[in-house]
């Protein structure tokens, strides 16, 4: 057997394994937005810092819906999603992009327009939270402030960009478009490095909008390169190329892919997984031995969609090679399967190693971008 076609059955079998797993944890604990396991399990009395993953399991639902035709999926999407539409209005935290781009609303009116009955106000609640997303934009600094602090920029914003982007092209509103565009030009200036690296958080003076210094909240220093962060970089500036054509865009995330193919290993059953931060020691409690799988699993959509859009050949080849690599360790040695009761699909995530919420557990940003990755990598396995 051909190591696609191996790949191609071991990525069939994950894809399965996922649907079991989500559809045990919705029967055993219904209408539950779980956001990362202790020992496995996904009901505990740990903190959750912030509220942000809560699209990602009917995020879940509807890659499965889409896969399988399976009306069960429908049903269970839209009734996870319809619970979170209040949250169209949330100004408190900066993920809503994860919420309703990434997640409910824009794939169940996709679903709808692909039937031929396009229901316009699903996609009105995604442009409704695109805009309530710009709320957070300061005009001095000219970035989205994080949820941290007035004064705060997150990598993790480019993730979320997209669903502002998306509001101002479906309503042609130039200026919500020049916000979402500054937004990117100052975290590309201020959080990506030469080298493709980046930083978690930049911090500004918000009476003259000087930028200060990068920091971090989940790296392991301000000036390291916390592997989540790039990977949110990565594939968060190739979505704002796929939106805009913007060729600014496609640049940044080809930097940060050509970063991210030079440091993960590239050989061995860690082929293409991440440590949880690039520039961690060796060894001690923060050892670079501390893989997060989580984003790995960004990095493999990321880079697929960087490989259809580069125009160079030889890069559009080691973003699928690593890509590839990446789905094959995955599959193989993360799964969570076996006897001791996990209750999650990917094994070894990282929420927060500083505050030990979720170290080598399931994350469900986790398991939505790498459910999200399995659907790409049978998609391209199959054509």
């Amino acid at each position: 057997m051909s190591e696609n076609k191996t790949l191609l059955t071991n990525v069939e079998h994950a894809f399965n394994f996922a649907q079991h797993q989500v559809r045990a944890l919705i029967e055993r604990d219904p209408g539950f937005y779980p956001l990362y396991t202790d020992g496995g399990k996904w009901r505990h009395s740990k903190p959750a810092w912030t509220h942000w993953c809560d699209g990602f399991l009917p995020g879940m639902m509807w890659i499965f819906y889409e896969e399988t035709g399976d009306p069960a999926w429908r049903k269970s999407a839209e009734e996870y999603s319809l619970a979170l539409e209040h949250r169209k209005d949330d100004r408190e935290v900066h993920d809503l992009g994860f919420i309703f781009w990434h997640g409910t609303y824009r794939r169940w009116y996709e679903a709808t327009a692909r039937e031929g009955r396009a229901e316009e106000s699903l996609k009105d609640v995604v442009v409704h939270a695109g805009r309530t997303m710009s709320l957070r934009f300061h005009e001095k600094a000219g970035c989205l402030r994080s949820f941290h602090g007035e004064d705060s920029n997150f990598i993790d914003i480019m993730m979320n960009i997209g669903v502002v982007f998306y509001a101002a092209l479906e309503t042609n509103d130039r200026a919500l478009l020049e916000l979402a565009r500054r937004h990117c030009l100052t975290t590309r200036r201020t959080l990506v490095r030469g080298d493709g690296s980046t930083s978690h958080e930049g911090i500004f003076d918000l009476d003259t909008g000087e930028f200060l210094k990068q920091t971090t909240q989940q790296g392991y220093r301000g000036d390291s390169c916390w592997s989540r962060g790039l990977a949110w970089s990565l594939y968060g500036f190739g979505t704002c190329y796929q939106l805009t054509k913007d060729p600014t865009w496609l640049e940044v995330a080809q930097l940060n892919a050509d970063y991210w193919v030079a440091y993960v290993p590239n050989e061995g059953e860690q082929a293409g997984i991440a440590p949880w931060d690039f520039d961690a020691p060796e060894g001690g409690e923060l050892s670079r031995s501390q893989v997060d799988t989580s984003a790995s699993a960004i990095a493999v959509t990321g880079l697929l969609n960087l490989a259809r859009a580069s125009t160079s050949a030889a890069r559009r080849q080691a973003y699928r090679d690593c890509a590839l690599r990446t789905m094959r360790s995955l599959v193989t040695n993360y799964l969570g399967e076996g006897d001791d009761g996990w209750e999650g699909i990917l094994r070894g995530g990282v929420y927060h190693i500083h505050k030990d919420f979720g170290v080598n557990e399931s994350v469900m940003w986790g398991e939505f971008f790498f459910v999200e990755a399995l659907q790409r990598t049978l998609r391209l396995l199959r054509a």
